[in-house]
């Protein structure tokens, strides 16, 4: 009798594939949160305050462990450099056109390396710890890498030929960041998450169940097309919002925060006390719309208006301080 040949080892798993698609729902989330206080249709941008950021980095960190684990899935009991080749180049493409999109529409702030360009390089730096080094390697290397830019700082490596790896003093000025050092760590744990978990798991009712019910297969659909997904979210968001805000225009209180927190660290900055220059804020910003100073999107004053708005600031201060009645 020929010997029996053994079972086929899976690649892809319903469960995983859904909660790619559950990141990329919150990924969706986020960014239609940042474009609405983009576009001003919110009293501020959620997505900058600090649970946003916190939100960011934790949708950011779920895609990037799963990224770790669709490598050991795709080349961990045999490598398949036709399929890795094809999936890195997809990625690396899509990667350059958000730099070329976003260079050309914001030049001042493109996208230079944001987590497509994090993907694909990180695939390739990770795959002696997919199937050549022991997962001890793994682990290690990966909390050496979260660590690093704790430990590790130097102006040398703010050299925008090194922004990239993220061990620079300095944040660069970009729309997406997600520099190797401490990002590339998490894909580290998520190939070391799958190789020490997934035999297990493949064994488990859950590795084994198929996605069923509309939501389930939308979450499911929704993971294996992730990149595509993700190239057109936005944009369409964008174009969706853009239309909305056209139409019933900004929110009354937009900017307000903003403006409030810029007026007091510059109040502050100049010898003001704190809470005197807050006071002031919210007194000038009122000022500004009740003389017609106030403008949805920064603008330039005449000089007329400078000096009604110098005049405005100073008696905001003054009556703060109780040397001088409100304007």
């Amino acid at each position: 009798m020929p010997p029996s040949r053994p079972a086929p080892v899976r690649s892809r798993f319903d469960v995983i594939d859904a909660a790619r698609g559950v990141a990329l729902v919150a990924m969706a989330a986020y960014h239609a949160t940042w474009d609405l206080g983009a576009l001003r249709l919110t009293p501020e941008n959620y997505a900058l305050t600090p649970p946003g950021r916190m939100a960011a980095h934790g949708i950011a960190g779920s895609f990037l462990i799963l990224v770790g684990i669709g490598l050991v899935l795709m080349n961990g009991a045999r490598f398949a450099p036709r399929r890795f080749g094809l999936r890195l180049a997809r990625i690396a493409g899509a990667a350059g056109l958000v730099t070329l999109a976003t260079w050309v529409t914001d030049p001042s702030s493109y996208i230079f390396f944001g987590i497509l360009h994090c993907i694909a390089l990180g695939s390739v730096l990770a795959l002696p710890f997919v199937r050549v080094l022991p997962v001890f390697v793994a682990v290690a290397a990966a909390l050496a890498i979260l660590a690093a830019p704790r430990v590790v700082g130097a102006e040398w490596l703010d050299a925008p030929s090194l922004s990239f790896l993220g061990l620079g003093r300095t944040m660069p000025q970009t729309n997406d960041y997600v520099p190797l050092f401490p990002w590339f760590g998490l894909i580290l744990v998520g190939v070391a998450l799958a190789r020490t978990g997934l035999p297990a798991f493949a064994r488990t009712t859950l590795a084994g169940r198929t996605a069923r019910g509309r939501l389930a297969r939308g979450l499911t659909f929704a993971g294996r097309h992730s990149l595509a997904i993700y190239l057109i979210h936005q944009p369409v968001l964008m174009a969706l919002l853009t239309g909305l805000v056209s139409l019933i225009g900004p929110h009354p209180q937009a900017g307000v925060a903003e403006f409030r927190s810029l007026y007091v660290r510059n109040c502050v900055a100049t010898g003001g006390e704190p809470a005197a220059c807050a006071a002031a804020a919210a007194c000038v910003s009122d000022a500004f719309r009740r003389e017609g100073l106030w403008a949805d999107k920064p603008r330039s004053f005449s000089p007329e208006e400078r000096l009604r708005a110098q005049g405005l600031s100073q008696g905001c201060y003054e009556a703060a301080e109780g040397t001088a009645p409100a304007p």
